[in-house]
């Protein structure tokens, strides 16, 4: 008998979708949906979640199929489901609203709220008991004594919008003094030095904080710091947070030594990786790295890759089992036994180097595959060379992925959202600079051209989202801070200037409709956008950095390329603005730390200029630069760095600050030399 289908069938969303043949009478959040909330004068269950979500699974199997849990919300609710990745700003509020209520929050969101969307009660998992009391009691309690709900719903209503909110401030401020020593001794303590990351678990890869810490060990020649760093990358690369066999990055470890992972795989983590561990190889031309990185890249474009270059979004933490059962982690794990029976004569040398034992042991006789150990001292112990390693690793590699290709494959989430299609852009730009791989470039141009082509429109906005040839969500400030970062940076490997233009094209835009002239701090939601509860500022960096952050960094670019004051500016105040709290919680502002930097050291504009200028270009790209923006032509341009600088017959090298620059030379050597020193 087929399932009856509620109005969730018409969306894309494959969230949204799952949910389609539920017995709850589930509506999408639109206009239409809150119209019938006022209407019938009935309270809210707004249900938040997202495709790739163990617990939001376990939930809905346990709830939302049961029809007993079915009838006491379509009786008294009207019951919506959000897909938090297409509607962030949505999820943002209730995520506050939970924080405030409860103290924390997390996925499955569950809320309760008044008719007109404002929030009285909520949580994040519930079993089945739990949830079906606390509605009938939030029910009686709205049928009694409404007026009780109505006075928590204002007060918690006061507290989110004062969530988020930022401060102007007028200060005057010299960067170059901030103390950033002091700040990095006070976040060192919780440096954990024996596997990297922190000293907690579960164990966030958080790939910004690293991009900083990175940068500011190689600029401050602080041998400790870059010790931590690679210790970090090395420890994730060898836990079981990376998947060993077929690539990619699950979200983060439910333990201290990268080993169990929350097995989803989401596009957004594996595309900031990609681009730390391409900038530590430029670092530090480690192997490991660079392996991480093509087998990373291999699985985005296999997995997470559709026919017009866009990227999809996650894969599922659950896989169906050979009962039939859905299981975190089914897919990637295995045996001892099926790992014998698989490997047959080089067992003893796998089970080494991948610690099929006590270690790498994770339940039901099952194992997580994890490293402690380099190559080199693997093949030392087993009295082989690296060279004859690396073959035996790549057929072990290869008879694994066949063997579990065979078993039931994690659901896949084919929504496309254009910020992080800019994220994975940006990777593809990053690991093009570094390995100069062209299947790189051809992946980030064809992807590059998907969001011009389907996502920007010609008045520079963006659209949020993208499933079967439609778009359907305005973008939020994090579309135009991602992928302007991501063109920016393609301009930098092409020197095509049409990507630099479409950058600004967006920033003005932004600043149009999502710029705040009192605060000088860009809104998530446009001005354009149907008007939520209240409308919040995102600038606390989090695993991605925050949107405000990132376009600050873009500013402060765009400025230089185009000599505009108003960016310039405007990146400046948005740092100042932030410098309070940036200095008690750096992990949460590591991306404005990067753009401080900027301010504290010199950071140079590196112009080159002649027939010759894209080699040079693939050259100084493969150099680890953090303090530097590119800029070039083979001919004579009107771009501001450029104007005035094209030499028939020569191609030049022009290392700037301000624009101010030094003697042009024609050697790469010499010009990183002075860029370096500094």
């Amino acid at each position: 008998m087929e399932k009856q289908k509620n109005q969730l069938q018409t969306e894309t969303s494959p969230y949204l979708l799952q949910h389609a043949g539920n017995p709850v009478n589930w509506m999408a959040w639109n206009k239409e949906t809150l119209t019938t909330a006022k209407t019938e004068n009935k309270l809210m269950i707004v249900s938040i979640g997202y495709a790739a979500c163990h617990w939001c699974h376990v939930m809905e199997h346990e709830s939302f199929e049961n029809q007993e849990v079915a009838n006491v919300m379509n009786q008294d609710y009207i019951s919506v489901k959000v897909d938090r990745e297409e509607r962030p700003d949505i999820d943002q509020i209730y995520i506050n609203a939970v924080q405030l209520m409860t103290g924390g929050a997390g996925w499955p969101l569950n809320v309760v709220t008044l008719p007109d969307g404002r929030p009285v009660w909520g949580g994040t998992y519930f079993k089945k008991e739990q949830w079906i009391e606390a509605l009938q009691q939030i029910q009686q309690v709205y049928k009694d004594t409404p007026e009780k709900l109505e006075e928590y719903a204002k007060k918690l209503e006061d507290g989110i919008k004062s969530m988020d909110l930022i401060e102007l401030n007028t200060e005057e401020t010299d960067f170059s003094s901030f103390d950033t020593t002091s700040l990095i001794e006070k976040w060192s303590r919780n440096f954990d030095h024996r596997f990297g990351g922190y000293k907690q678990a579960p164990k966030f890869m958080m790939p910004n904080n690293y991009q900083f810490l990175l940068r500011y060990g190689a600029q401050n020649n602080n041998k400790t710091l870059l010790e931590y760093v690679e210790k970090t990358l090395t420890q994730m690369a060898y836990g079981g947070i990376y998947d060993a066999i077929g690539g990619g990055f699950s979200r983060y470890s439910v333990d201290q030594k990268w080993h169990v992972p929350h097995f989803e795989k989401m596009l957004y983590d594996n595309a900031q990786l990609v681009s730390l561990y391409s900038k530590a190889y430029a670092q530090s031309k480690n192997p490991l790295y660079k392996e991480v990185v093509e087998e990373t890249l291999q699985f985005v474009s296999e997995t997470l890759t559709n026919n017009e270059g866009a990227f999809y979004s996650s894969l599922d933490a659950d896989s169906e089992t050979a009962s039939g059962q859905l299981k975190e982690g089914a897919y990637y794990i295995y045996s001892k036994k099926e790992l014998q029976q698989l490997i047959k004569e080089d067992f003893e040398i796998f089970k080494e180097y991948y610690n099929v034992n006590d270690f790498g042991i994770w339940e039901e006789g099952n194992y997580v595959l994890i490293r402690d150990k380099s190559d080199a001292r693997i093949a030392e112990t087993f009295s082989i060379s690296v060279e004859t390693l690396q073959k035996k690793k790549k057929d072990w590699k290869q008879i694994l992925l066949t063997y579990r290709n065979k078993r039931p494959k994690p659901r896949l989430d084919d929504k496309t959202l254009t910020s992080w299609n800019g994220l994975m852009l940006k990777g593809y730009v990053d690991a093009y600079k570094a390995f100069q791989n062209k299947e790189y470039l051809e992946a980030a141009l064809q992807n590059a051209h998907f969001i011009k082509e389907k996502q920007l429109q010609d008045d520079g906005a963006l659209f949020h989202n993208y499933k079967n040839g439609k778009s359907t969500i305005n973008g939020y400030l994090e579309d135009y801070a991602a992928v302007i970062e991501a063109f920016i940076a393609l301009y930098q490997a092409t020197l095509d200037e049409s990507w630099l233009h479409s950058s600004k094209k967006m920033a003005d835009y932004a600043f149009q409709y999502f710029y705040d002239d009192e605060k000088h701090m860009f809104y998530f939601t446009s001005s354009k956008d149907d008007k939520l509860m209240t409308r919040m500022f995102e600038y606390r960096d989090n695993v991605i950095p925050a949107s405000n952050s990132i376009m600050a960094k873009n500013l402060f670019k765009l400025s230089r390329y185009y000599n505009d004051e108003q960016y310039k500016a405007t990146a400046k105040q948005m740092l100042t603005n932030v410098l309070k709290e940036l200095s008690s919680y750096p992990i949460g502002f590591s991306n404005w730390l990067n753009l401080l930097t900027n301010y504290k050291s010199k950071f140079y504009e590196t112009v080159i200029m002649g027939d010759n200028a894209p080699e040079k270009t693939k050259e100084i790209n493969k150099k680890y630069l953090p303090n530097t923006l590119l800029a070039g032509s083979t001919k004579a341009s009107d771009l501001f760095l450029l104007q005035n600088r094209f030499v028939k017959d020569e191609t030049l090298i022009y290392v700037c600050i301000d624009n101010t620059c030094k003697l042009p030379v024609s050697e790469i050597k010499k010009a990183i030399k002075t860029i370096k020193k500094n």
